[in-house]
């Protein structure tokens, strides 16, 4: 696969960063960090096939998932804890994650995900760029934690074709609490309704025998212990906001990462837990059964939903730099 000419990071980098609703203003282009992280390099802990995602994303053969280190959000309890602290992550070029790409569909994988994108947006639009002039033809689908800015949404139309972006919080305390971001459910919801509006309503084909999303919005909300009135409130919020413009995805699989960092003798993770003693537990089944019931009441006809079991560290992938 061959690729234009070299793309540097300072011809694309903010040099005051507003790519994420924080707004931190850092000199992204000059190396300067920013709050999510990031400076001037595209970090990249991993490129391979995964299997987790919703059906029509993964199907039998695969996402072809790329996760980027650092997040703009940088919630306590993230199973991907090391990741989105920084804490794991290769530094490469925008051709090399192109190169990336198409090394992805030579794998057989249905899409093209990036996982924890926004704040590598203009390297990530060039990437696609560059690998779409190359041939490549999967759907890019872009994996957010929903802390997106509007402005970043429209930025990249022509590059998505799904969102598969989070909706955590319709309370602002909560969302203050484990992700130092209480106007989440305000910026959150302004960039839904632009991701909705770029990508359409969800749309499928049928790929190598396998359903496979080519556009619109899947929409996941992961329950935390003790919230089932968050998780209530997002789940009406977003079937009387949206309806059928959006699929839900109801998570269960949150897993109490923070305690075993925490044991493994984190000092980050032990002041976090000491401060949100609750994130040590599991939900309980019962809490998840009764949102299931909850959105059946109130007219949600079509969501995806979890099994038991879905809580396992089997689901976090290891940061290996596989495919990179």
């Amino acid at each position: 696969m061959t690729t234009g000419p070299t793309t540097t990071a300072s011809t694309i980098l903010p040099t005051s960063c507003a790519l994420c609703p924080r707004c931190c203003g850092a000199d992204r282009a000059a190396g300067e960090r920013g709050a999510c992280g990031a400076d001037g390099r595209l970090l990249v802990s991993r490129a391979a096939l995964h299997f987790w995602e919703e059906p029509p994303i993964s199907g039998e053969d695969g996402s072809g998932t790329v996760f980027f280190a650092g997040c703009p959000l940088g919630c306590v309890y993230c199973q991907n804890y090391e990741l989105a602290h920084g804490e794991h992550g290769r530094a490469i070029t925008v051709e090399r994650l192109a190169v990336i790409m198409g090394e992805l569909e030579e794998k057989g994988a249905l899409n093209i995900n990036c996982v924890t994108p926004t704040h590598y947006a203009p390297q990530i639009r060039a990437a696609a760029a560059q690998a779409r002039g190359a041939g490549m033809a999967l759907p890019v689908v872009w994996n957010t934690s929903g802390y997106e800015t509007v402005e970043a949404v429209r930025g990249n139309a022509g590059t998505v074709d799904v969102y598969l972006t989070d909706f955590k919080y319709a309370d602002g305390a909560l969302a203050r609490r484990y992700s130092r971001a209480a106007d989440y459910p305000e910026a959150a919801l302004a960039a839904l309704e632009a991701m909705v509006e770029e990508a359409g309503e969800p749309r499928f084909d049928e790929y190598r025998g396998q359903e496979r999303m080519t556009g619109g919005v899947i929409v996941r909300h992961l329950m935390l212990p003790g919230a089932l009135e968050n998780s209530m409130a997002v789940v009406r919020l977003l079937h009387e906001r949206f309806g059928a413009a959006v699929r839900l995805s109801l998570m269960n699989q949150y897993t109490p990462v923070l305690a075993q960092k925490a044991h493994e003798g984190s000092e980050r993770a032990r002041a976090a837990l000491a401060a949100c003693p609750e994130l040590a537990n599991r939900v309980p089944d019962e809490d998840y059964e009764r949102l299931l019931d909850y959105a059946d009441e109130i007219g949600v006809e079509d969501y995806f939903w979890q099994e038991g079991g879905a809580a396992e560290e089997s689901f976090i992938p290891a940061w290996d730099y596989e495919g990179v």
